[in-house]
């Protein structure tokens, strides 16, 4: 089973979508394993940003990460980045299709609603950053049987 963190970013909360979205994601039948709201710092932005350090956008990235309080997850399921990364849609949600979180309810780069690691060796390390080990909860479902063959 893999994991991996979802970020529904400022713009989710801001606009009242957080639900909508975590609904979404839930229906893919992605079992939650941790969550929080919280505000990101400047620190953490950096931190978990730093592959953008040197891009023009970086700046911009960590000024709109800190402006207002996000909800941090991580979800678990086999191939949990890919069914996630296809769940969000482009990065730029103005190209996003219908039926993508971003393709639905986005239209611009920069306020793209959701963040979800690239790869598992990009989950593992983000997921170090915004959750201790002793906050992830494994645990079995009675409706897995329905949602992946064993």
């Amino acid at each position: 089973m893999d994991r991996t963190l979802v970020l529904l970013k400022p713009d989710t909360l801001q606009r009242g979508l957080v639900g909508e979205i975590l609904s979404r994601l839930e229906r893919r039948g992605l079992k939650i394993v941790a969550m929080k709201l919280m505000q990101m710092d400047e620190d953490l932005a950096n931190r978990h940003y730093d592959a953008h350090v040197d891009k023009p956008f970086f700046r911009g990235l960590v000024e709109f990460i800190t402006l207002s309080p996000l909800v941090a997850i991580v979800f678990e399921a086999d191939n949990v980045v890919d069914i996630i990364r296809t769940t969000m849609g482009d990065t730029n949600a103005a190209k996003a299709a219908p039926g993508t979180i971003r393709g639905d309810f986005g239209i611009d780069i920069g306020r793209n609603l959701i963040h979800g690691s690239d790869s598992i060796e990009s989950a593992e390390r983000e997921i170090a950053l915004f959750f201790n080990k002793e906050d992830l909860v494994g645990y079995k479902r009675d409706t897995d049987g329905w949602i992946t063959e064993s």
